[in-house]
């Protein structure tokens, strides 16, 4: 890849994913507060900054390597919004509330995105028009990727923590907490092994394809 295609992809890129991966975690921490829980806000994670969510490694160092290996599949992840549900009147009700905030946030942004490719295939803004189209493809797809892969049901993802919420104190939800500190592990495993793409890409695939149909995008 040249410079003037690299350079052109990270402008095409950069906006919806930058947006996809903020605004996922600030979700948190937003839902996190209206329930009762200050925690995030007082360390100044409740900004649209993106910088303050950048995890070294989630997303600088994972993504940059398998991009540099040609991975088939691009994975990472921003700093977790710290969340305390000592602070929250319902501690394991309203945690059902804040995990699934960040996948909410995602299917939002993307039907946001769908909206934007309706309207860029329906009126003429001449050179920038593609390029509009091209910005609101990646931004449906990030997002509806971001919103299936974190609704897996393995702590610490969202789908993990909602679960782990919702079942009745037992040995289920026992166990579930008990591989939290392993979820990280497991997900990159499925990740080496290949499995994580046919995992999620159905659901992934079904929802794009949805909202092709909702907005009547062309070139879906």
């Amino acid at each position: 890849m040249d410079l003037a295609s690299l350079l052109r992809n990270l402008s095409i890129g950069a906006i919806p994913i930058v947006f996809a991966i903020t605004l996922h975690e600030v979700a948190h921490g937003w839902v996190a507060r209206y329930f009762g829980d200050r925690t995030a806000e007082a360390q100044g994670r409740l900004s649209l900054n993106p910088i303050r969510h950048i995890d070294p490694v989630g997303t600088v160092l994972v993504p940059a390597v398998l991009l540099l290996t040609n991975s088939p599949f691009l994975f990472g992840w921003a700093k977790p919004v710290p969340v305390n549900p000592r602070y929250m009147r319902n501690p394991r009700g309203s945690m059902v509330w804040v995990s699934a905030a960040g996948p909410a946030a995602n299917l939002v942004m993307a039907i946001a995105w769908a909206f934007l490719m309706m309207v860029s295939q329906q009126v003429d803004f001449g050179i920038a028009g593609q390029w509009l189209q091209s910005m609101a493809a990646v931004g449906i797809f990030v997002n509806v990727l971001l919103a299936v892969f974190n609704m897996l049901p393995i702590p610490p993802l969202d789908g993990g923590q909602l679960l782990t919420n919702l079942l009745p104190r037992g040995r289920l939800a026992s166990m579930l907490e008990a591989i939290a500190p392993f979820g990280l592990f497991i997900v990159l495993g499925l990740l080496v092994t290949r499995m994580l793409g046919p995992l999620i890409g159905g659901p992934v695939s079904y929802l794009q394809g949805l909202l092709i149909t909702i907005f009547r995008l062309q070139g879906g």
